[in-house]
């Protein structure tokens, strides 16, 4: 059931609210999951949206994986044929690719038939050979595609491939409860993420001012999360969050001069982070899944990098590096 509320309206503790549950503000529908509210679209329960669904999720899935492997299903037979007869590892590794992508093209094409059919009337049992011949096309994509090179992580290509085979096999409703648990967990690594980096820079004045574009990147990122590029809203949320990703890949640390090489070399690697953090976190909202394995390398960095400059008297907000003594009166950075 959907319930009437505005912005102002108060919001039950997380206790209270159960995954599903869904509400109204100013007239758009949200649904919560694991702790966060996020928009919904109303979509048709069709076998025509489910082509539409699963044609997005195939060029989701090829913008992600090595070149070369989009191969068209009617080429099918001759790159099955390639494959079987080659021996070399690695010629045989990039064939069993381009398999797995024939076999997703050949999934999609017979799925455009159905639709087509279904559009002049005639309706197609999901019994039907031609409908259980794009199941096994699905299934022997996601077999062959465990031979896939992924443009950045394994993770993420885990995640993604067998997504069109999930929206061919389940209920519309069914798939897109996954999707709104999945976001749920990308939008908490985005706060973890941009909290982490936080929490490490505000106590640096060398980085003054960055902690206020880190906050408006965790927000902008997680909003652009959620947002269907169909969605008019996209048009302030996506330059507002690629604006202030842009900002922080070229923001420059404040570094007095005559600094020593302690407070140059956190200045530098500080940096680094902060290009590392907002791009992961772009990462995580452009493709709407968590990266576990890579937040969590990058936490270990962050850590790291807390360690090694912030847990001992030596640095402090004016980057002198003078000894405590030396110093000003004031508060220090760590210590």
């Amino acid at each position: 059931m959907t319930t009437e509320v505005n912005k102002t309206a108060k919001i039950p503790d997380v206790g209270e609210i159960k995954n599903g549950t869904r509400k109204l503000v100013s007239g758009k529908e949200y649904v919560y999951y694991d702790g966060y509210w996020m928009k919904t679209y109303e979509v048709p329960h069709t076998i025509a949206y489910k082509k539409w669904l699963i044609d997005q999720l195939t060029r989701r899935v090829f913008r992600n994986t090595e070149p070369g492997i989009n191969t068209p299903g009617k080429s099918l037979g001759d790159v099955k044929a390639a494959f079987n007869r080659t021996t070399e590892p690695s010629r045989k590794r990039v064939l069993a690719a381009m398999l797995a992508g024939a076999y997703l093209n050949r999934g999609s094409d017979i799925l455009t038939k159905v639709v087509e059919l279904e559009e002049i009337g005639i309706t197609i049992e999901s019994s039907n050979e031609l409908l259980r011949e794009c199941g096994r096309c699905f299934m022997s994509a996601l077999e062959y595609g465990k031979n896939i090179h992924p443009l950045h992580g394994t993770e993420e290509l885990d995640e993604l491939w067998g997504e069109p085979f999930k929206a061919f096999t389940m209920p519309v409703p069914q798939f897109l409860e996954t999707r709104y648990i999945k976001l749920a967990k990308a939008l908490s690594d985005i706060d973890l993420i941009a909290n982490t980096m936080i929490g490490l820079f505000e106590r640096i004045a060398l980085f003054a001012g960055v902690t206020e574009q880190l906050h408006e990147l965790r927000e902008s990122a997680k909003q652009a999360a959620q947002t269907q590029r169909s969605d008019i809203d996209i048009i302030e949320i996506w330059p507002r969050f690629v604006g202030v990703a842009d900002r922080l890949y070229d923001f420059k640390p404040v570094i007095p001069p005559d600094s020593p090489q302690r407070i140059r070399s956190l200045a530098w690697r500080g940096k680094q982070i902060i290009r590392s953090g907002s791009e992961l976190i772009g990462d995580i909202s452009s493709l709407r899944i968590s990266k576990p394995k890579t937040t969590e390398a990058f936490l270990q960095r962050c850590e790291q990098y807390e360690q090694r400059y912030l847990s001992d008297s030596r640095t402090y907000p004016d980057g002198t590096g003078k000894t405590r003594s030396q110093a000003a009166p004031g508060p220090v950075t760590a210590g």
